[in-house]
């Protein structure tokens, strides 16, 4: 097998994994969701920092933390991606997975959106008319509903912004995540003792319960070192539209496992959000060939 195939691979299980966790945190719904996202950037900590540690790399997280501007940049990313975490954590817990596919479906759309606001990147003709559609969606769900579609919007933005953010850092992803919840697990720790004293934490109440939060840091590390170790091994075009698995996965989970009911303004969002990725993949990818 070739390095790309195993590539190939590596980012089919990462996304695949990402797609369908849903179903896990939705086995986690007795979990309040602040006390989930404390385990899940505890646990995330552990792994990660065994994973360096095995690979003799635990010095590189000194390096990634050794500037003020490099604290700051990963404390605000750290804050990016916890609201991320959190707020997709609390919607599949009330039912609304269908709003965090369609969050993610945007991702795109909205980073290239700050790229052309804020790096002044140029986009083409049909660049513009994929985001122009977007804009078109979330307009027409938030005249439909009577309000902005909150979730997707917030997913959408904080990815795209912990992206960028992204970009200021030389450190490799798994690095940089690692020095993430170094920042992030003061918090997570301080939360789990509080409610434990309270008699409130769900860890330890039961084996099955205590087994799903310990997994969550293997549910986030695990899926970060596949695509990592992908985004070596295949083009950018091929990693850009695996992406959208992740999406697809969830947007399954949400209608046909959960049940969700897909309002018909729902229904012409993804049309229109589909259409704009369809012509902004196939923009992307022909610029990459000239």
């Amino acid at each position: 097998m070739s390095d790309a195939q195993r590539g190939f691979l590596a980012m089919l299980g990462a996304c695949s994994i990402w797609g369908l966790s849903p179903i896990y945190y939705k086995a986690l719904t007795h979990v309040p969701a602040g006390e989930l996202l404390a385990h899940r950037s505890f646990w995330s900590l552990a792994v990660f920092a065994g994973v360096l540690a095995i690979q003799g790399r635990l010095g590189a997280l000194k390096t990634a933390m050794g500037s003020r501007r490099a604290v700051v940049i990963l404390i605000i990313a750290a804050l990016m991606i916890s609201i991320n975490w959190g707020l997709f954590i609390v919607s599949v817990q009330i039912g609304r997975v269908t709003e965090t596919s369609m969050g993610y479906y945007m991702f795109p759309l909205v980073a290239v959106a700050i790229g052309v606001m804020f790096l002044r990147e140029k986009l083409t003709l049909w660049q513009w008319l994929a985001v122009a559609l977007a804009t078109i969606a979330v307009v027409q769900l938030a005249v439909g509903l009577g309000a902005p579609p909150w979730i997707s919007l917030i997913l959408a933005v904080t990815f795209a912004l912990y992206g960028v953010i992204k970009k200021n850092l030389s450190t490799g992803p798994v690095v940089s995540v690692t020095a993430e919840v170094v920042l992030i697990a003061p918090f997570a720790i301080g939360w789990l003792a509080w409610i434990h004293a309270q008699g409130q934490g769900q860890f330890g109440q039961d084996a099955t319960t205590t087994a799903l939060l310990a997994f969550s840091g293997v549910m986030t590390a695990f899926p970060l070192i596949l695509f990592s170790y992908a985004a070596q091994r295949v083009n950018m075009s091929t990693l850009g539209l695996m992406q959208y698995l992740n999406p697809t996965l969830q947007f399954f989970c949400a209608v046909v496992v959960f049940g969700e009911a897909l309002s018909h303004q729902h229904l012409i969002a993804f049309v229109l959000i589909w259409t704009a990725l369809a012509i902004y993949s196939i923009s992307s990818f022909r610029q990459d060939k000239t």
